[in-house]
């Protein structure tokens, strides 16, 4: 994928997948508890980092150099 390809797809993910996963997971977060009856803070807080976190693992690579100059780039 070209580096201009992966700054739009990087950019999409961000600006409406993120939103998206962010909905989504804290209603699977909230529905999951309430199933299990809100057993503790220390539970409920390590599901919330886990999902926070756990979006970045697959678009890794994506992400990676999107944020440097691209290759055929000039310096100015």
């Amino acid at each position: 994928m070209s580096h201009k390809a992966k700054k739009r797809w990087a950019i999409i993910i961000l600006v409406i997948g993120l939103p998206v996963y962010m909905i989504l997971a804290s209603v699977l977060a909230t529905t999951f508890l309430g199933w299990l009856g809100r057993p503790s803070l220390l539970l409920e807080l390590v599901i919330y980092i886990a999902l926070g976190v756990i979006w970045v693992f697959p678009l890794k690579n994506l992400f990676m150099g999107v944020g440097q100059a691209g290759p055929d780039d000039e310096e100015s």
